[in-house]
């Protein structure tokens, strides 16, 4: 059984990759529309976008399981984000309203139950416990996390997407000052870029997000057309290499942040 990844880093930062896996169990995908076994709503290569990060000591957490199949990054009691429609925590329609499973064969609420117990629990208790291991060792914790989503959607937004979508709940989910430094981190001439727009953050940063109490929380959405080519998905390592110098600015960023006082602490 493919289990979650944990690589632990050395620094204050945490990089989650919710989105990335494409892992379905045999018994759910018997039960899937054939579209929907493309998986078009995957957060492609994000996990390969981020995996040199480790390497410059950051910590990072990565599911093998489908979005599909639970979406970790929606909260356990399947309220709404957002005051429009949006995605469920076992979803039932892909992006583009179509659905997931064949006529009768959707999960029911013990099934949907089970998936969390088996699947969501166990990355957030990953997640939880990482998050406070940083905390202790160096005072306080930053949290990224990471994102990618078709550049045109039109269920879910107007137009083109901005290259990059920085949230942080409208300021909530972390201290003031790094959210400013991760915005200008993300200047660039080759990116376009919005803060708190369409993407404020989901479940994983508005939970996590308690700067009072020393944890802060971003999250980054990015069009895959800065990486990838959308349709079919491919792996762009060319338009990807500009992307990536410039994620490497902003980890450095977050890696080196300090807070000038904390409030809330023990």
């Amino acid at each position: 059984m493919q289990r979650i990844e944990l690589h632990k880093g050395k620094t204050p930062l945490l990089i989650s990759v919710p989105h990335a896996g494409t892992l379905i169990p045999p018994e759910v995908k018997d039960r899937m529309q054939p579209e929907a076994l493309f998986l078009p709503d995957t957060d492609w290569f994000v996990d390969k976008l981020y995996g040199w990060a480790q390497v410059e000591g950051a910590s990072l957490i990565v599911t093998p399981w489908s979005r599909y199949l639970i979406d970790l990054n929606r909260p356990p009691d399947d309220q709404p984000l957002y005051n429009r429609p949006g995605t469920a925590l076992a979803p039932l329609k892909t992006f583009c309203g179509k659905p997931i499973y064949q006529d009768g064969r959707a999960p029911d609420p013990a099934e949907v139950a089970q998936r969390l117990a088996q699947y969501w629990q166990p990355y957030h208790d990953m997640l939880a416990q990482e998050l406070e291991a940083i905390r202790a060792r160096h005072g306080h914790a930053v949290l990224l996390d990471a994102h990618s989503i078709r550049s045109e959607l039109p269920e879910l937004f107007e137009g083109e997407l901005p290259n990059l979508n920085l949230g942080s709940n409208d300021g909530a989910s972390a201290d003031p000052d790094l959210v400013d430094s991760a915005w200008d981190a993300l200047a660039s001439l080759e990116f376009t870029a919005v803060r708190d727009a369409r993407f404020k953050g989901g479940y994983i940063t508005r939970h996590y997000g308690r700067p009072d109490q020393g944890i802060h929380a971003l999250q980054l959405e990015i069009a895959q057309r800065s990486y990838m080519q959308e349709f079919p998905p491919h792996w762009d390592a060319s338009r990807a290499r500009p992307l990536v110098t410039l994620l490497k600015e902003l980890v450095a960023v977050l890696e080196n942040w300090q807070p000038g006082s904390l409030q809330g602490l023990d």
